[in-house]
């Protein structure tokens, strides 16, 4: 303190200005970074949420009296309380999602109640759960459903409901993997709905295309799958990385039914008889012409005639059951008109008579068995055209275009650089103002004291009358009244300090006033600021 006081008394009027205001500087630089430093780490709270929702979870935040930041459409908190109140907010029941479910049915009353406000409420619960359990997945940041279930009406049979379900996700779009889950999730909980009736609509991308029917990807699909089975087998074999398997899939891309009839007539078989006879006996007697003879009791009145005949007739009939074979073949788009399937193996390491490391291709054995195989993995059909080629061949070692990328040291450590950042940024303006305003005021400091020469006492202050005056002109002094009090010493100077030639030594024994002179020109810059510290110092009248 003693040395902060000499050095300020030192200063003038504008020194002392400057040094006041760096010091207030210094001190409000070091509490602003200091809140800084000690404000609390934000964390996002939620983001993302509809202003009604937004301003639920702020109000609830008010009432708990927690300190938050609103940025845009995320609400940050400090990130030590972050999931302590998720928690505690969510057995509020916030932020709400999805809107209202099965819980509208509960403010229904069984008075006043139509039917069709009963349907109205049960459709808008059923959106709603739909749309809590679609936002269940963390992917999916809003989403709607909307449910047209139509009234049935005379002469129609079926009557399907249909949906339309918008999303939108955090990042990206909806895939079609993604799609197809909440086409069959919405159509299970409605009755009466088929996948097929379900549109899903992304608010990025539009309407979301499921995939299943274009012919291109299942191709795709169905090639993967049978490569993947061809690989799993080799790989088996000849080592993981030693097999490359190209699948290509023709598929029947139109509908064809072709119905075939054949009938055998050399081929028979009796499958029923029938026989009929027939026997016919006629007879017939013919008598002569009425006349009065024939009245007569003994008289022969005519001639009588007599014929017969008789006819025999046998018919036999034999059914026959002719061989007869009805083909009916039906080919639908999508199903595999031809396969082909081109596989290459590595070859097998081995050295040469040199030791030098050489690769040799399989054996034709080894080719035909990993064909077999390949085949069987596929599903191979000759009669459809299938192909199926194996070569093997050496791989050509894959170059390394570059260096692994390893952590280094400071990521295994769990630093908070934003912290860290403030802390240097605090010690550096300390640092600063330290070395460029506290350290020249500490320098600016009265110089100590010149030691005595050795073997005598200070020498008292040398006053006009008594000094000679000096050789130069420029350095004659002005004569000065003795003073009282205070009595001013000359410092001491040890002459163990100072290296003088022998002559000059003996010549300063006898005279105190060359002594000095000597001293002066050996020490000049302290000579200098005594003689400023006598000029700066306050005249007294004796």
């Amino acid at each position: 303190m003693q040395q902060i006081s000499t050095a300020w008394q030192a200063l003038d009027t504008r020194r002392r200005m400057i040094a006041g205001a760096a010091a207030v500087a210094m001190f409000a630089a070091i509490l602003a970074l200091s809140g800084l430093a000690a404000k609390p780490r934000m964390a996002l709270l939620y983001a993302g949420l509809e202003a009604a929702q937004a301003g639920q979870v702020v109000s609830a935040l008010d009432q708990r009296g927690v300190s938050y930041e609103v940025k845009g459409d995320s609400i940050w908190v400090d990130a030590a309380q972050r999931d302590a109140l998720r928690m505690s907010l969510a057995s509020d029941g916030l932020p709400e999602s999805g809107g209202n479910g099965y819980e509208l049915l509960d403010t229904l009353s069984g008075f006043g109640t139509t039917s069709q406000m009963f349907d109205a409420a049960y459709w808008r619960a059923k959106e709603g759960e739909l749309a809590r359990t679609i936002l269940s997945n963390h992917e999916i940041r809003a989403a709607r459903v909307h449910i047209a279930n139509p009234v049935g009406q005379g002469f129609r049979n079926t009557v399907r409901p249909t949906a339309s379900v918008t999303v939108t996700t955090v990042n990206g779009g909806l895939s079609p993997p993604q799609a197809k889950a909440l086409k069959y999730m919405v159509s299970s909980a409605v009755s009466g709905m088929r996948p097929e009736d379900v549109s899903i609509i992304d608010s990025a991308s539009g309407l979301v295309s499921v995939g299943d029917d274009t012919p291109q990807r299942s191709n795709d699909m169905r090639a993967a799958e049978l490569r993947r089975n061809a690989e799993r087998v080799l790989e088996a074999r000849v080592g993981y990385g030693n097999a490359v398997v190209e699948v290509a899939v023709d598929t029947v891309t139109e509908r064809e039914a072709v119905t075939e009839r054949r009938i055998d007539p050399q081929t028979r078989v009796a499958i029923s008889t029938d026989s009929e006879e027939r026997k016919r006996q006629d007879s017939n007697n013919r008598s002569g012409a009425t006349t009065v003879a024939s009245n007569l009791p003994e008289g022969n009145g005519a001639n009588d005639s007599r014929s017969q005949s008789q006819d025999n007739e046998t018919r036999e009939r034999t059914n026959y059951e002719v061989s007869e074979t009805t083909r009916e073949v039906v080919r639908d788009p999508g199903d595999i008109k031809r396969l082909t399937v081109a596989v290459l193996v590595d070859g097998v390491e081995g050295k040469d008579d040199k030791g030098q490391p050489t690769t040799a291709p399989r054996s034709d054995e080894e080719i035909a068995a990993l064909h077999d195989l390949v085949a069987s993995a596929v599903g191979f059909d000759e009669a459809r055209g299938d192909v199926i080629t194996i070569r093997s061949m050496p791989f050509r070692p894959l170059e390394a275009t570059g260096t692994e990328a390893t952590g280094g040291f400071l990521a295994s450590q769990s630093f908070d650089l934003m912290r860290m950042a403030e802390i240097g940024v605090v010690a550096l303006v300390v640092l600063i103002l330290g070395l460029f305003v506290v350290r020249p005021m500490l320098l600016q400091r009265r110089e100590p004291a010149l030691p005595a020469p050795s073997g005598g006492a200070g020498l008292p202050v040398p006053v006009a009358d008594s000094l000679p005056a000096m050789a130069a002109p420029a350095m004659a002094m002005p004569a000065m009244a003795p003073m009282a009090e205070p009595e001013l010493v000359m410092p001491s100077f040890g002459m163990a300090d100072i290296s003088l030639p022998g002559e000059t030594v003996g010549a300063m024994e006898g005279d105190p006033v060359a002594r000095l002179r000597t001293l002066i020109q050996q020490r000049r810059a302290e000579s200098a600021e005594i003689l400023r510290g006598w000029m700066e110092t306050p005249d007294r009248e004796v």
